[in-house]
């Protein structure tokens, strides 16, 4: 019988290299967990316990808020990096794509700038 009379045999044989290799990476990793519980020796002393930060003497409370601004320039970030995630693909095939690509990302950069300049007048990129 061939692929064409049963799709299902071809595409059950297509995932089995993915399933095997899911069950195997499932397998190291608890593998590599278990070993590592029983393999280590605990000793917890103070010392050990306590959180590292970086190696600094922690201050304050670990729950402490931080402004909205942070997470506005976070959130500046990730937006302009994702508009280079665009813009390097689109300038590698900038003359294929022709002028209709070229006013979609005019139009894209154009919105990203309108928002940068709003931001920037409200004060969420100010660090005080």
């Amino acid at each position: 019988m061939n692929n064409f009379t049963n799709p299902g045999a071809a595409m059950s044989g297509a995932y089995l290299p993915l399933l095997l290799l899911f069950t195997v990476s499932v397998l190291n990793a608890v593998g590599m967990m278990v070993a590592s519980h029983i393999l280590s020796p605990r000793r917890p002393t103070a010392q050990k316990e306590m959180p590292y930060e970086s190696g600094m003497i922690p201050l304050g409370d670990t729950r402490a808020r931080f402004s909205v601004k942070f997470y506005m320039v976070a959130i500046s970030f990730i937006v302009f990096d994702l508009e280079t995630i665009f813009l390097i693909p689109w300038a590698v095939q900038m003359r294929e794509l022709g002028w209709s690509a070229f006013l979609a990302m005019t139009m894209f950069v154009v919105v990203l700038a309108v928002g940068l300049l709003y931001e920037w007048k409200k004060g969420g990129l100010e660090w005080d």
